[in-house]
């Protein structure tokens, strides 16, 4: 697990011009969804493409707040990254120039529809009735990369709750994109995952600083009414 320490500087700018320091404390869990982000096989197991090893040890803390979240009536999404050739040819500023040749066909031979390390990690909690989305690009924001925010608008969510791996890329930029977008963002300091505890303290500043409400697994298990009070509200 990452050892977290949130920047001070980052905490002592929302103290000055923030009222509480947890602004979404109290969710309405029929317009809450829990947006969990690339816990796939490519970015979990040992010797992956893109192996992220604390990514393994969120997933307890992912699935607890899945499983209160669902009990209460909230909406669960797995997002799965997809490199199609859709994406090869659309986005070559990512492929073509961050990239050599060998990486961009390892990352097409991992993360193709159907291939194994596109497949979602085995011991997430995933059930019928759960939304499994796959997008093309870091944030599932981007127009044309999936339909999520039209899901999400369909169904009445304002409230994202964002877990996942890599802090700084796909959680990162899915949840500034999605505070943009007008949602209620809690990014999650112990459910997600980046290569190094340097990159990730360094989104959780700027998430608390800007994009979200940053909470650890046991404030968001708070935050979430237990089903009986959520049925009766």
């Amino acid at each position: 697990m990452h050892n977290i320490e949130i920047p001070a500087d980052a905490l002592a700018r929302v103290a000055n011009f923030r009222a509480e320091r947890h602004m979404f404390a109290n969710l309405d869990p029929r317009r809450t969804a829990h947006i969990v982000v690339d816990l796939q096989n490519g970015f979990m197991e040992p010797g992956a493409p893109v192996e992220v090893p604390v990514a393994r040890d969120i997933v307890p803390n992912v699935n607890r707040i899945t499983q209160a979240l669902r009990a209460a009536g909230g909406t669960i999404v797995y997002l799965r990254f997809m490199t199609d050739a859709a994406a090869l040819s659309s986005w070559t500023s990512f492929y073509t120039h961050m990239f050599n040749g060998i990486r961009r066909d390892e990352m097409a031979a991992a993360f193709g529809p159907d291939c194994h390390h596109f497949q979602l990690w085995p011991g997430l909690d995933v059930q019928p009735g759960d939304w499994i989305v796959d997008k093309s690009r870091y944030s599932a924001f981007v127009p044309g990369t999936c339909d999520l925010h039209d899901k999400l608008q369909a169904a009445g969510i304002e409230t994202l709750i964002v877990t996942g791996t890599l802090t700084n890329c796909c959680c990162e930029s899915t949840a500034r994109d999605a505070m943009q977008r007008n949602y209620q963002v809690i990014f999650v300091s112990d459910a997600n995952a980046a290569l190094n505890d340097a990159e990730h303290n360094a989104t959780l500043g700027n998430m608390v600083a800007l994009f979200a409400d940053v909470m650890e697994t046991g404030t968001v298990l708070e935050a979430i009414p237990a089903p009986a009070r959520a049925e009766a509200a």
